[in-house]
């Protein structure tokens, strides 16, 4: 397997940034909520969920976070948005696919803040593990 990047996000982004955009933005960041690798404790971050030619995307921005790490592994997650929680399988998307993912990406959400910086920071789509999601059940 290749060497995957990660961009540690700005403390203000990490702290601060996840909480204000749910609340800021409801309808663009939801909940992602993915089993540990090691001890399958329940982890959660904010995410934006791409909408891209009829089919969900889950793409890591800052690289191969640890929560791609854990949803490669599990396949399976669940997403807070809009009041429900929906629980989802996740098949991982090629490298070749990303870049058309990326674009789109940059289209929908390039204006929140670090977004756009954080793509020039790492241009390559190896970087960007990328998710195809499939809602199995809605609460």
């Amino acid at each position: 397997m290749a060497t995957r990047n990660y961009l540690r996000p700005p403390w203000a982004a990490r702290v601060i940034g996840g909480r204000m955009a749910r609340l800021v933005k409801p309808k663009v960041v939801s909940l992602l909520s993915v089993p540990g690798r090691t001890t399958g404790a329940w982890h959660s971050t904010p995410v934006a969920v791409l909408d891209h030619e009829g089919a969900e995307y889950l793409l890591a921005a800052y690289g191969d976070t640890e929560w791609s790490r854990n949803l490669r592994a599990s396949k399976t997650g669940r997403l807070t948005r809009r009041g429900h929680v929906e629980h989802f399988t996740a098949v991982e998307v090629e490298p070749a696919e990303r870049p058309a993912l990326m674009e789109a990406y940059l289209s929908q959400f390039g204006k929140l803040p670090n977004v756009s910086k954080t793509f020039a920071s790492l241009p390559d789509p190896d970087d960007h593990p990328a998710f195809r999601i499939t809602v199995t059940d809605r609460t």
